[in-house]
């Protein structure tokens, strides 16, 4: 299947989508959506995907919103944003957030907008040193979006959640590593490297405990401690029947790597 606006590989269990419109800062038109939710319908009945990659072509990872495209475009009538929203980004984020497989995202130059939510609704973040995040909103009288007033406040707390998103200050990656907003903040020539090795790592573990790993900690976020010590014990009776579990244990009792299967 043929992309104009993304790349869309799978090899060796590392499923990556690569954003591909370089000469715009991979900003998102609705063209780039609709090739997305396309390589998301691929990879959510590829049984040999184990991890996705998500990154940027060119100069930098995606500068959000192409304020270009039609569908936001200031004309006679004010553009219908909400109806955007709805039909673009709010599917893209719950999407990533339901794929049954761990996400990790590459940042390179800039985030902005739009592209800083993308980013945060993937598992890990790994940035280069020299790119940066801006939540541009309040600079077209708008507020952050795609999950931006959700994972916020959650990554940095709301001190500084609010202070990203009402002055729409650049935030450096290494600031963004040190304020817990993304996993790590590397050199430059280390970022595909960290990230190829973090995805190679990821796609040979057990991947239905990393999912549910995900799923715990995020209603942990909402439960009492007796109600998530309650999905924990749930979760732990499931992946103690799986074969993940058997050949963990297995692999380190006879001091062996684990071939885990990741069903």
């Amino acid at each position: 299947m043929s992309f104009a606006t993304i790349n869309y590989a799978v090899d060796a269990g590392i499923a990556r989508i690569t954003l591909n419109r370089p000469d715009r800062l991979n900003s998102f038109n609705e063209v780039m959506h609709e090739e997305i939710r396309r390589a998301l319908s691929l990879l959510e009945v590829d049984a040999s995907a184990r991890v996705l990659v998500v990154d940027g072509a060119g100069r930098a990872f995606c500068a959000g919103q192409d304020l270009s495209d039609p569908a936001v475009a200031i004309g006679d009538q004010p553009p219908a944003i909400g109806d955007v929203i709805e039909r673009n980004y709010k599917p893209l984020v719950l999407r990533l957030h339901k794929l049954p497989m761990p996400t990790l995202c590459a940042v390179h130059g800039v985030a902005a907008g739009a592209g800083v939510s993308l980013a945060l609704a993937c598992d890990i973040v790994v940035a280069a040193r020299s790119a940066s995040f801006l939540q541009a909103f309040s600079r077209i009288g708008l507020i952050p979006d795609t999950g931006g007033t959700w994972f916020l406040p959650q990554r940095v707390g709301m001190a500084r959640a609010l202070g990203l998103a009402l002055l729409a200050e650049r935030l450096s990656a290494e600031q963004a590593a040190d304020w817990g907003l993304i996993w790590a903040c590397v050199d430059d020539l280390d970022l595909l490297p960290t990230v190829d090795r973090l995805a190679g790592q990821l796609a040979a573990s057990a991947t239905r405990a990393l999912v549910r790993t995900r799923e715990a900690m995020r209603a942990g976020m909402s439960n009492s401690l007796e109600r998530q010590l309650d999905v924990e014990r749930d979760i732990m009776q499931e992946l103690g029947r799986s074969h993940d579990y058997q050949e963990g244990v297995s692999a380190f009792m006879a001091k062996r790597a684990a071939r885990f299967r990741g069903e």
